[in-house]
């Protein structure tokens, strides 16, 4: 390759039919002052592209982001256009933010609390809920008289609005009914009380207002209207509303699938959407991005024991000293991070690249090269890697979150232990992220004589007698793998759809025409949701709730602390995002 760019620089008027890739290869191994030259001593250049098509190598750069992120166009209701455009006119007006509003803020002022103790559903603890079904039933009451409700396991709540063709798979819309609790010391940091459902004139407070009554009020509030317009759908509707995804869903959710499974059969529905992440300028550019993937999660338990005895004779290490180090372990061995092609991160970044004006033209330049080009993915990935967020939501993390040791301070501690929290990368798995702990702490096991346990296995022993033990283990409810990846391809119909409902929603809502307004790019959830226990209902599911400032997989502000508020504005535009989602789907040719 280098013997055929010297020859083309000599011959300023030779066409060099180079691919990318290869042309990728050469720069590896020619020198960049060479490259400038060959830049400016060959006077036609040519780049082979695909189908035989040869383009200039400077035309041949802005050309490779043609499909690395395609568009397509605002989908609105055709078929259902008439009852779009009028509920269109009916979502513009004062008094229906009026109603958004009511219907919002009374779902806030029933306190959904969740904590992670609160033992089994028929505990009184969990009759929280039935406050908020009633309120459910008396807010929507076109609702509950034209859809099927079915109660599964005491409350968890699983709607089914019958369409006329019973061979259309249906649309599934899920959210969850709890909150995360609020901390007594925090409540005089709230602007307005955290349960009030406080209407300022511009945003609705309160715990839940964006994570998740939003979600399930915005579906139950566009179905209402949607009814009191007289539409009877085609493809049936589902609503599944889980009770305690703040805890990890075993109850509600998880329960729901079962009965859904049941129901609809494994692979019963077109398409998913439950919460997630919304929109919000990037770059210079306004970018929804819907989660097609989740992160897997792993908490490691890491327990030291030791012989005990009185402090005044110590030993060169305890139990909390041994602990430490263990993971300071942690801390300075980071998991090795890489960007993978066709991951939903990469994909993001690929969308960044073509659309977004602020990205830097050094990053722009090494993700069109990406591709084709190792050493280009490397030099985009260190260039986004400066973005720590972005770094976390691309690898697997790790956050040595709860510790405990000792019971006294004149007693030498017997024990102590720490959690570590991973959230596992896509292209990662629970298996790999513990052999990586395992081998990670065997060093320290041997050098403080400790005989090593980790997931059940015995790993190591040392010399007899050992000094203590360290034990791995699986914490909690043990891991979860990673989500499956949706398809987002310009042949992954369901993505398309949503793409084009999300720019109909955003565009009618500004009275925008065209679909340049808003990009619409894959991307990933960093937690995880109640879609973790659907994955057999469908392949296409998506994390999206369209809220304002909550792209790139972010949340947004308030959510999980204090000050949790959603605009009126954005709230009704969640209405019109579920309306139309519903009214194309109904339409559409998805199975």
């Amino acid at each position: 390759m280098s013997q055929a760019l010297e020859k083309v620089d000599e011959l300023p008027g030779v066409h060099a039919r180079i691919s990318p890739t290869k042309l990728c290869k050469a720069k590896a191994v020619v020198s960049k002052i060479a490259l400038v030259a060959l830049a400016i001593s060959v006077s036609a250049y040519f780049v082979k592209r695909p189908f035989g098509v040869t383009v200039p190598i400077g035309r041949a750069l802005e050309d490779t982001s043609a499909d690395l992120c395609p568009q397509v166009d605002e989908l609105i209701p055709e078929k259902n256009g008439v009852i779009w455009e009028s509920l269109q006119d009916t979502y513009s007006t004062e008094e229906f933010e009026a109603r958004a509003v009511d219907w919002l803020g009374g779902a806030v002022r029933i306190p959904t609390e969740t904590f992670d103790d609160m033992g089994d559903v028929t505990e009184p603890a969990w009759e929280k809920f039935l406050p908020l079904h009633n309120y459910l039933k008396e807010s929507f009451p076109l609702l509950h008289l034209n859809l099927e409700l079915t109660i599964v396991n005491t409350y968890g709540l699983l709607y089914v609005w019958k369409g006329s063709d019973s061979t259309l798979k249906p649309l599934l819309l899920t959210a969850h009914q709890d909150v995360v609790p609020v901390l007594n010391t925090t409540i005089d940091e709230w602007q307005h009380p955290p349960f009030s459902g406080y209407f300022d004139g511009e945003k609705i407070w309160g715990r839940g207002s964006c994570d998740d009554k939003s979600g399930l009020i915005g579906i139950m509030s566009a179905i209402e209207v949607m009814l009191e317009g007289g539409f009877k759908p085609t493809r049936t509707v589902v609503i599944a509303s889980g009770f305690d995804e703040e805890v990890s869903g075993m109850r509600g959710a998880s329960s729901l699938a079962t009965t859904m499974l049941e129901r609809f059969g494994e692979n019963g529905f077109t398409m998913l959407v439950d919460e997630g992440s919304g929109y919000g300028e990037s770059y210079g550019r306004v970018i929804a991005v819907p989660a097609i993937g989740e992160k897997g999660s792993l908490n490691v338990r890491v327990k030291v024991t030791s012989p005990g005895g009185h402090s005044s004779l110590p030993p060169p290490h305890t139990s909390i000293g041994m602990l430490a180090e263990l993971l300071v372990q942690y801390e300075k061995h980071p998991f090795e991070v890489h960007l993978t092609r066709g991951s939903p991160t990469y994909k993001s970044a690929q969308c960044m690249a073509q659309h977004a004006p602020g990205v830097s033209p050094s990053l722009k330049k090494h993700l069109l090269l990406a591709e084709h080009c190792d050493k280009a993915l490397r030099a985009a990935e260190q260039e986004l890697f400066m973005n720590r967020a972005f770094m976390s939501l691309v690898g697997t993390t790790q956050a040595i979150d709860i510790v405990e040791g000792g019971v006294k301070v004149n007693a030498l501690p017997e024990q102590a232990w720490a959690i570590v929290n991973h959230r596992i990368s896509t292209e990662s798995s629970v298996s790999a992220t513990k052999v990586r702990d395992i081998e990670l702490l065997e060093s320290l096991a041997n050098n403080f004589n400790l005989s090593y346990t980790a997931f059940g296995a015995h790993i190591s022993d040392v010399d007899a007698p050992s000094y203590g033990t360290l034990t791995l283990s699986d914490a909690f409810q043990g891991g979860l793998e990673p989500a499956p990846v949706t398809p987002s391809g310009t042949d992954a119909a369901p993505f398309q759809l949503l793409s084009g409902t999300i720019k109909a929603t955003y565009n009618s809502h500004r009275n925008i025409l065209g679909s340049d307004a808003i990009i619409v790019s894959p991307g990933i959830m960093s937690g995880n949701t109640d879609t973790r226990f659907y994955w057999k209902l469908t392949d296409h599911i998506f994390r999206y709730g369209h809220q304002e400032g909550a792209g790139g997989g972010s949340l947004p502000s308030g959510v999980h602390t204090v000050n949790e508020a959603i605009s009126a504005n954005n709230f009704v535009e969640i209405i019109r995002f579920f309306t139309t989602l519903i009214l194309n789907v109904d339409e559409s040719s998805l199975p």
